[in-house]
């Protein structure tokens, strides 16, 4: 089973739409955006996901009233945590506690944004993902993530935009 990771998207709504046609696609059960969704408007979109979704705030999101309204109550603040397909998963934005989070042995996938940065690394039997920059703004690289729940395996997609 699959999951889709997006991040700081920052209200590019084509990189989004282009998101949402790959996670459709490859037929993910969840997406998590882990955070600077920006306004309440680039939700719009997500509409179109033929699967749950989940976030949590970043530091950029400005509305988070509209935005958790937009979002029908599926934007939180961080830490996050869910539970999966028996996977225990946790969503931050910063990274401060990432490699903390993954010493404890506590979670099977931690997942973060805000470096703009794709990451995929196992530590102990940690998984931890960063998508990167859905909106290419900072860095002109736009890249999501998947996640294979039942092999702990993850891959970052560039976005073609």
């Amino acid at each position: 089973m699959k999951i889709g990771l997006i991040s700081d998207t920052h209200d590019n709504i084509d990189r989004i739409k282009e998101s949402i046609e790959i996670f459709n696609r490859e037929g993910v059960k969840l997406v998590i955006h882990a955070g600077d969704v920006t306004s309440p408007f680039a939700l719009i979109p997500f509409e179109e996901l033929n699967a749950e979704f989940v976030g949590i705030f970043g530091n950029n999101d400005g509305d988070k009233i509209l935005l958790r309204e937009r979002s029908r109550g599926r934007i939180h603040r961080q830490p996050h945590k869910i539970t999966f397909e028996g996977k225990r998963i946790i969503v931050l934005h910063e990274p401060d506690l990432v490699e903390d989070l993954a010493q404890s042995g506590n979670f099977d996938l931690i997942i973060y944004g805000h470096t703009h940065k794709a990451r995929v690394e196992k530590i102990n039997n940690t998984l931890i993902v960063n998508p990167g920059e859905a909106g290419h703004w900072l860095y002109g690289k736009s890249t999501i993530a998947i996640v294979d729940i039942d092999t702990m395996e993850g891959r970052i997609i560039n976005l073609d935009g």
